[in-house]
């Protein structure tokens, strides 16, 4: 028979009730659980609560024994119970002692009762315990009244979540909620951040769950959920998405969840049991994130995120609030945590409070990386599911040499740690006693260290590392942090100021390098099924030539009566160069015309970042005044391996003997045309590869301010002669056997190199 339910509404709003009451956690959990068997019909109600060492503990009860609370508990797996904390899901028997998990704890008192429900306690799909009740009666319980009781759990899920069961924790234990978590990611951007979580895209945080009118909130169900549909259709009819393409795919699946009845019915049965609208979909996402994350199937595993995403959206819309982060409201000592973000969207939050980044994604030379690098933060990729067990404002250290997060860290680590922040300040005070010692060899070989720069809050870095000037300055950096596109004047005066905080050092200038995945927000993007080789760097130039026009002309007002070094980013053919040393001129020409004051001495060179070059170096060398090797993209069209795909960033090794031999065709080419030519990329940061770079013949390497002090004290204690000697012929042998890692870390051990 039936029980008589006396409706969920009911039971939330007596819930509701017992929750604002000014009592401690342990009665207000008592309370519950009476109030739940009452309204279940259940002669047992009982809470177990998940523990930091995997054990769900027995919190309140009704109908078993009472002295069994806060004594009774099972592992994860273990038992019935164990079982839903396990598969997240619920469980509902009419004989519970006859399933085989059945674990019996004769001091519970339990073996009266046969028939069995337990929900799991869920936020965000994370099980934080498990919700019971039993009959003596053997029965199957009714799907409302499952619902009922996923419904309750949500409550008491939001106050484990709010700290409120912290007050009655048994001594010597914790609460999983709070339990350290360790990620082994990737190691992205040297350093080590400690400090307060910052979601990127944070979880709006539900606080009214109970409804007062179910009519009332299916309404703004519907209107939110016609919002939704809308604001998608719009974005897949724009021009941005009209082309069929990765990100048109992304939205059409979107689309396709916004528009699916049994979604929307599972939620809109929430909001009838008595849940608000926007607790509804929390709760819906919440069931459905328990189940996929449990499936091996990648692409369910996927959906996922898509099904995320629309959930938070969706709750944004039901609450009115918009999308981004907040970086006004940063903590001092921010890490950013994110699925995988943008150089533009890190370069939003400034660079003074945040500690460091830790991405779900996210490879060694996707661009937030390289932007990371040059803000000295620490930055880990590849720490799978971090964001959906990290709460705002949790403590969390990430470690860019290791790739370690320790989200929660336990003391004994966070002191560890602590201690490793003092020795790296204490070992970059050695690197700063450096700054004003000459980068030279042991065998007297001059190695000019320049810094890689973006923005004004870079310069400072020049003087401070001892820098011999700057290699690379990457210009679109100004534009992605625009809210519109600089005007001429605006450049002018940035550019001239650059070029003041250098103090009279050289400044290589990069012209604009937007395309691919650096988007600037107010200019349509083109979709492109491979966009890192498509219409990007100087092809978006000569292709837009009034906007190469407008940045050529106010460098050259700013380096008016002073050098100029200018460079083209991803040229492939010497024809593009001469078109754009045509704009150039013509640029000069006109400022002369008008009696304009123009650089004293104007260079102009490229950056050999296209394989195809390496075909064309005599006619390259012949037309130009210096040239720049951009590794990371050359790397990355050289092994075919795109740079931001984590499967196959790292499978290939720079220090390669094809790679290195390709490195030395082009210096050799440039000392026969007595052609300047830096390495401005990543490896030239690192100092191992940096010992390379200098027996291949580089003389010239641009780096992160960071990196700087660990190469010069390298250089200093390397003898470049007796290391090319020895690799130089290495590069001739097969590829297999040559192991030139293993070799230089050798090298280095036997003639006591600094690394």
């Amino acid at each position: 028979m039936r029980s008589t339910l006396a409706g969920p509404r009911v039971l939330l709003r007596r819930l509701r009730e017992v929750m604002a009451e000014p009592i401690n956690a342990q009665e207000r959990l008592d309370k519950i659980v009476v109030l739940i068997a009452a309204n279940v019909v259940a002669e047992v109600c009982s809470v177990y609560i998940l523990r930091a060492d995997g054990v769900l503990e027995l919190y309140a009860t009704e109908g078993l024994n009472r002295d069994a609370v806060h004594k009774t508990s099972l592992k994860v797996g273990e038992g019935l119970v164990g079982l839903i904390a396990a598969d997240a899901r619920p469980l509902n028997l009419p004989n519970a002692q006859a399933h085989p998990a059945f674990a019996y704890r004769p001091e519970t008192g339990e073996e009266a009762y046969n028939s069995f429900l337990g929900v799991p306690i869920l936020r965000a799909g994370r099980t934080l315990g498990v919700l019971v009740v039993q009959n003596q009666s053997h029965r199957t319980y009714f799907e409302d009244e499952v619902e009922a009781l996923q419904t309750t759990a949500m409550v008491i899920a939001e106050m484990v979540a709010a700290g409120e069961l912290e007050a009655i924790v048994q001594q010597g234990t914790r609460l999983d909620l709070t339990r350290p978590m360790h990620f082994q990611g990737v190691a992205l951007s040297d350093g080590v951040g400690l400090g307060h979580v910052v979601l990127h895209e944070p979880r709006v945080v539900v606080t009214n769950l109970i409804a007062e009118d179910a009519g009332a909130e299916l309404e703004r169900l519907e209107r939110a959920i016609n919002r939704l549909r809308i604001s998608l259709d719009d974005l897949l009819n724009s021009g941005d998405f009209a082309q069929h393409g990765e990100h048109r795919d992304v939205l059409e699946a979107y689309r396709m969840f916004a528009h699916d009845r049994g979604w929307i019915r599972k939620i809109e049965e929430a909001i009838n049991n008595g849940l608000t609208a926007e607790a509804a979909v929390e709760k819906v996402q919440s069931d459905t994130r328990a189940r996929m994350l449990r499936q091996t199937d990648p692409y369910l595993r996927e959906r996922l995120h898509d099904l995320d995403d629309l959930a938070h959206r969706l709750i944004r819309e039901l609450m009115g609030r918009q999308h981004g982060p907040l970086s006004e409201s940063l903590p001092q000592d921010a890490v950013i945590i994110a699925r995988n973000m943008g150089a533009a969207e890190l370069l939003d939050y400034g660079r003074d409070r945040v500690r460091a980044i830790a991405l779900e994604e996210g490879g060694p030379t996707s661009h937030v990386t390289i932007v990371a690098r040059a803000l000295g933060i620490a930055a880990v990729g590849l720490a799978d599911n971090l964001v959906s067990l990290a709460e705002a404002g949790d403590p969390i250290i990430v470690d860019g040499e290791s790739g370690q997060v320790h989200l929660r860290p336990a003391p004994d680590i966070e002191n560890a740690y602590a201690e490793k922040v003092r020795f790296r300040a204490r070992r970059q005070a050695q690197y700063r006693r450096l700054r004003n010692k000459p980068s030279i060899s042991r065998d007297g070989v001059d190695i000019s260290l320049q810094l890689n720069a973006g923005l004004l809050v870079d310069l400072p870095a020049v003087a401070e590392s001892g820098a011999s000037g700057v290699g690379l300055f990457r210009t679109e950096l100004q534009f992605m942090v625009a809210s519109a596109f600089p005007r001429m004047s605006e450049q002018r005066d940035y550019y001239r100021q650059v070029l003041d905080a250098a103090g009279g050092r050289p400044v290589t200038f990069r012209t604009l390098d937007i395309g691919g995945d650096k988007v600037l927000p107010y200019l349509r993007a083109i979709q492109e099924e491979n966009p890192a080789m498509g219409w990007r760097a100087i092809r978006f130039g000569l292709d837009r030539p009034g906007i190469l026009r407008t940045q050529v002309r106010a460098l050259l007002h700013a380096a008016a009566g002073r050098d100029l070094k200018l460079m083209f980013p991803m040229v492939t053919e010497v024809a593009e160069f001469h078109r754009a040393r045509g704009v150039v001129e013509r640029e000069l020409k006109h400022l002369r015309r008008h009696g304009y004051p123009v650089p004293e001495r104007l260079m102009l060179g490229v950056m050999i970042e296209v394989p195809s070059l390496l075909y064309q170096l005599d006619e390259l060398f012949q037309a130009v005044d210096f040239v720049s090797i951009g590794s990371n993209d050359l790397f990355q069209f050289f092994s075919a391996v795109d740079r931001g795909n984590t499967r196959v960033a790292g499978r290939f090794d720079t220090m390669s003997p094809a790679f290195l031999r390709a490195l030395k065709h082009i210096v050799d080419k440039a000392k026969a045309y007595a052609t300047p030519v830096t390495l401005c990329g990543e490896i030239a940061g690192r100092p191992l590869e940096a010992m390379a770079l200098a027996a291949l013949g580089y003389r010239s390497l641009s780096m992160s301010a960071s990196a700087l002090g660990p190469v010069k004290a390298m250089v200093r204690t390397l003898d470049v002669g007796r290391l090319a000697t020895r690799l130089l012929p290495r590069l001739d042998e097969p590829a297999a056997a040559a192991d030139i890692r293993g070799f230089l870390r050798a090298f280095a051990s036997d003639t006591d190199v600094a690394l």
